[in-house]
């Protein structure tokens, strides 16, 4: 390769780094809607951790804040952190009920062993009935799963909680490896929800 094509390649592995930082930079952009900076779960108040846009492929999918305790930076802290924990949700396009539980079974099981998945089979198959139950959500419709701590994990759809709380803390862990594991959704808006996500 003579001097000229090492230049070339060096121009297009320069303009390839360029647009993936805008399409980084894009993926990061302000939520649509807002989040409140306190949240009430189980007696307990918690404060907006961060907050990002789910994009898929090119579509934004829905925004989500993360509410805790204590602030966390990083997903081992959230992890750890004891205490309620709730995410929420608001839907920026349309979304099928069945089309979401689906990627969220995918997401848990992208992140946790199998052995562990089949601990807690009770509790994913109410999740999957929860958002299969429902056959669309449409843009500016909320859903929400709140942790409380000895009773388990209560699922909300337009601010409606959907039957008894399932599961216990190992499994709301599952729940947030969706986003926060090795293989998370998303993992510029995993980033967002840990630092702040600040407009």
């Amino acid at each position: 390769m003579n001097q000229l094509q090492t230049l070339a390649a060096h121009a297009r592995l320069a303009a390839v780094l360029a647009g993936t930082a805008l399409c980084l930079h894009a993926t990061a952009a302000p939520t649509v809607h807002k989040f409140d900076p306190t949240a009430q779960v189980g007696g307990s108040t918690l404060q907006l951790n961060g907050k990002g846009t789910r994009v898929r492929l090119v579509f934004k999918a829905y925004d989500m804040g993360l509410y805790t305790t204590r602030r966390v930076g990083t997903a081992a802290e959230l992890f750890a952190l004891p205490g309620a924990k709730r995410l929420q949700f608001t839907a920026l396009r349309e979304l099928p009920g069945t089309e979401l539980g689906r990627l969220f079974l995918r997401g848990m099981g992208d992140n946790t062993p199998s052995a562990q998945m089949t601990r807690h089979t009770l509790a994913t198959t109410r999740l999957i009935e929860i958002f299969s139950g429902k056959p669309k959500l449409m843009p500016g419709d909320t859903f929400a799963m709140d942790f409380v701590p000895g009773k388990g994990t209560q699922f909300y759809i337009q601010g409606q909680p959907q039957g008894e709380p399932v599961g216990d803390d190992e499994f709301f862990t599952l729940v947030l490896r969706i986003w926060f594991g090795d293989a998370p959704a998303d993992a510029n808006l995993r980033e967002t929800l840990l630092d702040g996500g600040r407009d």
